[in-house]
């Protein structure tokens, strides 16, 4: 088999290769007699969630043709493993605290444009068959409060239309919803991703385009996933030219990062539904998802998630939620879901799972998440660069994209100034509280 030569020693942890699960050869490997003049790169991504294969897929779509690249993305639990494969997967630009949401159209033009590439990965390998990528029947919210009535009519994202409808007409959508205040919001551009379908296809959409860039530039690229728990920071250093830290709550485990980062770190539980076998009533097909106190998020006419709860400081991030967790959050969830879809008492609960989300801190423009590189944080002289991507929250869905290109941008040009002062100025006020 070719082999991979590089500036770096592999090492036998970082040797072994598991996508899914299963141990599988590399997708592309260098050879060690061709190009041994050339320039190459090694990067390490630690996190497979939405920040990590965003940064993932542009490090290898904007690195240089003539540049050996290979990416590693590392993670102990698996592709989605933490708060993004359990995420509730509506994506919209919607903000109830900010308006207009912080450089919403251009994150939003982003995270389309990385969808539809899984969505073709997927079709093309007719890959997860039964699971959706996408389900585009729009978002529907209804108005529960006079405080929250005119917010949405300020959005000014026009590839994302907002309109608004009453009772009537929001009951043509969803039978039976409740509309409080004759106003609902409809967002028929809004879209319901399956969040672990759409992190494996994205995945796999890397690896595609590591063969495509192979096949027709002289740099060789590379994209390998290891199942591997990082326990230092330094474990990594001078394996790798640059080391990008998206492992969103987890980065605060980290011994090297732990106590610096401006984060709060919040435990959510989501509730899954179906309808008992012995119900003839469905939800209908044009039917959209349904978003308030309690969003709730069509599967299938048959199948929904409902979320989500809120356990601020857990440092819980495990996936499994036990069942007297699971009868808490239902007694919390089901009340906020009936106030405004009464027929949610019909369906029957068929498991739960949680996530451990990063909580970036509220600024002028909204709660933004961190970005920027890290050496100072760590405090020595390394021969790696390490970067951070995360805080993603509860909008990683809108932000994910862009901000992965940015931060691939500026890992590859070594530039922090590609990145807006406004996703790095977290740093600066920490260092100087230090």
């Amino acid at each position: 088999m070719l082999t991979w030569q590089s500036n770096f020693p592999v090492t036998s942890q970082t040797s072994r290769i598991i996508r899914f699960g299963k141990t599988v050869t590399p997708v592309v490997a260098f050879s060690s007699s061709s190009h041994i003049h050339q320039r190459s790169l090694r990067y390490a991504v630690l996190g497979a969630g939405f920040a990590g294969l965003s940064v993932a897929w542009h490090l290898l779509e904007r690195s240089a043709t003539d540049l050996r690249v290979c990416v590693d993305v590392l993670d102990e639990i698996g592709i989605g493993g933490g708060a993004s494969g359990v995420a509730g997967g509506l994506l919209h630009p919607y903000s109830p605290k900010v308006k207009p949401l912080w450089m919403a159209a251009k994150c939003w033009e982003e995270t389309l444009r990385l969808l539809s590439i899984a969505e073709t990965q997927n079709g093309a390998l007719n890959q997860n068959s039964n699971v959706f990528i996408a389900r585009r029947k729009g978002i529907l919210r209804p108005v529960v409060s006079l405080k929250n009535m005119s917010v949405m009519n300020d959005n000014s994202l026009a590839s994302c239309r907002i309109r608004s409808i009453n009772e009537d007409a929001a009951q043509s959508l969803v039978p039976n919803i409740s509309v409080p205040l004759d106003l609902a919001f409809y967002m028929p551009d809004a879209v319901n991703i399956h969040p672990q379908g759409y992190l494996e296809a994205l995945y796999l959409a890397c690896e595609t385009l590591a063969k495509e860039m192979s096949s027709v530039g002289p740099g060789e690229k590379a994209i390998n996933f290891h199942k591997r728990s990082i326990g230092h920071l330094l474990e990594l250093e001078g394996e790798y030219d640059a080391v990008i830290v998206c492992l969103g709550a987890r980065s605060t485990f980290l011994p090297e990062l732990s106590g610096k980062l401006p984060l709060r770190t919040c435990r959510g539980i989501i509730a899954h539904l179906r309808l008992p076998d012995n119900t003839s009533e469905e939800f209908l097909e044009h039917s959209p998802s349904i978003l308030s106190d309690a969003w709730i998020a069509i599967q299938n006419p048959r199948n929904l998630y409902a979320g989500s709860t809120w356990e601020w400081k857990s440092r819980n991030y495990s996936q499994n939620v036990s069942t007297e967790e699971a009868s808490k959050a239902l007694e919390e969830l089901i009340p906020k879901a009936s106030a405004v879809y009464p027929n949610i008492s019909k369906w029957a609960f068929n498991g739960a799972r949680a996530g451990l989300r990063a909580m970036p801190p509220l600024t002028s423009n909204g709660s933004l998440p961190l970005l920027g590189q890290i050496d100072d944080l760590i405090g020595q002289t390394h021969k790696s660069k390490f970067w951070l991507f995360s805080g993603l929250g509860s909008r990683g869905l809108l932000y994910h994209a862009w901000l992965g290109k940015l931060t691939a941008q500026a890992v590859i040009s070594c530039d922090e100034d590609v990145i807006p002062l406004e996703l790095t100025s977290w740093r600066p006020k920490l260092i100087r509280k230090s």
